[in-house]
């Protein structure tokens, strides 16, 4: 798996945008966005590649405890994972302020109680798990959901000798909800040897037990060049057999697989910017595939699409 770094590095390093943090204060767009920290780095890029003057303003997962999204009011905590920028972006409509106009997530519904918003996907991501590089656990890492189910459930302590420290993502991050929904465990059921991290942040793993499910596309763009670095000395393992990458690229057929969206509240698909900006295929997003696979995502058939709607 070491080796799938470094081919990532060369393929990814030639080809990328550069990567973008919050907009310069004062630098306030027409498009104000807050969430997932998977999909933050890409929207960061296409932010700085639609519209002339540009139009997304995308603020990080983490950074400042607030941010400040028009030129007067709005200042509002940061929303740190896709649950929180979803939050907010209701919390948003509900106070009627206009300080937000979408999220960024990286999980579908969680709540189709109502259709007050939309979930446009733009492209596809993929989850898998990481270990440090110099632990024994890094031996071919091959983990069934099963194993994966007891791993996080803490029935499954120790693997090549080694005892195990699970780590998840926090609690309003759209990664952990969909990495347990795909190896069928609810949050009531996450054991007590299971501690918190700051998702996709290889970093934290510090120990030679630790485990945790991590971004394909946040992994080729780390070790690519094209964003922070922040994979430390962590390595992808496969899951049922099948490795995340093919070719330096994200395996589009991983089974943890799942399309990231940008959500919009859906009074608001017929409004001009938000649908040339988001909608359909021809929209500004979806006709920048190069810059989305730069980030290390995969392309969509499925681009624009604005049948996906819910509550949260």
């Amino acid at each position: 798996m070491g080796a799938v770094a470094a081919t990532t590095a060369l393929t990814l390093g030639v080809l990328a945008a550069p990567a973008f943090a919050d907009p310069a204060d004062g630098s306030h767009r027409v498009l104000a966005g807050v969430g997932s920290d998977t999909t933050q780095d890409v929207v960061n890029g296409l932010s700085e590649v639609i519209g002339s003057p540009k139009t997304i303003a995308s603020y990080n997962a983490t950074g400042s405890a607030t941010i400040q999204t028009r030129d007067s009011g709005c200042v509002i905590d940061r929303p740190d994972g896709s649950s929180a920028g979803i939050d907010a972006l209701r919390a948003s409509l509900a106070n009627n302020d206009g300080c937000l106009d979408f999220a960024r997530s990286s999980r579908g519904t969680a709540d189709t109680s109502t259709s007050k918003l939309t979930w446009i996907p733009f492209a596809k991501d993929a989850v898998t798990i990481a270990v440090r590089s110099n632990s024994a656990l890094n031996n071919n890492l091959d983990l069934s959901t099963a194993q994966l189910n007891q791993v996080f459930s803490c029935q499954l302590t120790s693997l090549n000798g080694v005892t195990l420290t699970p780590l998840l993502p926090q609690k309003n991050s759209g990664t952990r909800t969909f990495f347990l929904d795909k190896i069928g465990v609810t949050e009531a059921q996450v054991g007590s040897c299971v501690r918190e991290m700051q998702e996709h942040n290889g970093v934290e793993l510090t120990g030679v037990g630790d485990i945790a499910p991590y971004s394909v596309a946040q992994y080729l763009a780390q070790t690519g060049g094209v964003v922070t670095d922040r994979h430390g000395v962590t390595v992808l393992g496969k899951v049922n057999g099948v490795a995340p990458t093919a070719k330096g690229a994200l395996n589009t057929a991983f089974p943890y697989s799942r399309d990231v969206y940008n959500v919009v509240p859906t009074a608001k698909l017929t409004d001009a910017t938000v649908a040339a900006t988001f909608v359909g295929a021809s929209s500004k997003v979806c006709t920048n595939s190069g810059t989305i696979q730069d980030y290390g995502f995969g392309a969509i058939a499925n681009c624009g699409d604005t049948s996906l709607k819910g509550e949260r």
